[in-house]
């Protein structure tokens, strides 16, 4: 992917504030089975949560410039044919944009403004 992007993660609360306190997000759930940390980009993150947190409370939004992931940051297909960034690495946490309550409402989860 040509020029400078931001990139998503959704993560439970408690397992970014753990990530937080060891200064190192190395993932969780299917993160841990596929070996790479899956992240979605703006276009992408609605899909992903109705897709793989619907229902879910206490999330976090997290957001990371691609371009810090350096060479362990890659752009892959997936089972739809859309090209997803996966991190195969782990995560500085103090690399982050900025990190976010992902609320659940009636309608599912509300995001926050995307922008920094």
């Amino acid at each position: 992917m040509a020029g400078r992007e931001t990139i998503y993660k959704i993560c439970p609360a408690s397992v970014w504030a753990a990530a937080e306190a060891a200064g190192e997000f190395a993932g969780h759930g299917d993160d841990f089975r596929d070996g790479f940390i899956h992240f979605s980009t703006g276009a992408q993150l609605a899909e992903t949560a109705s897709r793989h947190f619907a229902g879910k409370a206490d999330l976090v939004l997290i957001a990371v410039d691609a371009a810090d992931c350096g060479g362990a940051l890659k752009w892959e297909p997936s089972r739809g044919g859309g090209l997803f960034p996966h991190l195969y690495g782990t995560l500085d946490p103090a690399r982050i944009l900025w990190c976010r309550p992902l609320p659940l409402g009636p309608g599912g989860h509300q995001f926050p403004d995307l922008k920094p």
